[in-house]
């Protein structure tokens, strides 16, 4: 049961355009963002962040951004940012295959060297207290460029304030992020825990 209730999009409508962007890459306004309009401001700056973070001109695969926000919040232990960003990879081209195995990336053969590497870093950065070490940050930077680590790093950044604010609300999880996370870990005993 949530901590405070997600208030329908009408209750603010100047939030309508942020609102609208979230229609168009997820197919609904999330839960989490409809609690936030309490404080319009909050849902401002968090759009504004979220834009910025997942700029299509940027240089890190969308889909793989997603799934750096899967495996940072897997480290957090929000079920319900674990659900959006498994939504957010598939809509963003990553299969289905790839979406199941994020969970063992590291020995997976859908998974490149480069990429197990960004994953890592997104796990060691995620860690309380920060897991990165200089070595790590070296091998980083021997496949991504400066640029691109900002970019991976930003995104975990924004979900560990999305982890926060969704497990601390027990933000309600929506059907089509539930049904998507029950297909790609279901068989590693999904639950949407008290987000249901």
């Amino acid at each position: 049961m949530p901590r405070l209730s997600p208030l329908p999009p009408e209750t603010t409508p100047s939030l309508r355009p942020h609102f609208d962007f979230f229609l168009g890459t997820l197919g609904f306004t999330p839960n989490s963002v409809l609690t936030m309009q309490r404080r319009p401001k909050v849902v401002l700056a968090f759009a504004q962040l979220n834009a910025a973070v997942m700029d299509p001109e940027g240089e890190v695969d969308l889909g793989f951004r997603r799934l750096i926000g899967h495996v940072a919040s897997k480290v957090s232990g929000c079920i319900y940012c674990q659900a959006h960003t498994l939504l957010g990879a598939k809509n963003f081209g990553i299969d289905a295959d790839k979406l199941a195995a994020v969970w063992d990336y590291q020995s997976s053969p859908l998974y490149s060297i480069k990429e197990r590497l960004a994953l890592d870093f997104a796990i060691a950065a995620s860690s309380q207290p920060n897991g990165v070490t200089d070595e790590q940050f070296e091998a980083l930077q021997s496949h991504w460029t400066d640029g691109q680590i900002v970019e991976i790093l930003a995104v975990v950044a924004m979900f560990g304030f999305l982890n926060r604010w969704n497990d601390t609300m027990a933000t309600p999880l929506e059907a089509v992020p539930d049904q998507v996370a029950a297909e790609a870990a279901g068989s590693r005993g999904w639950s949407a825990g008290k987000h249901g």
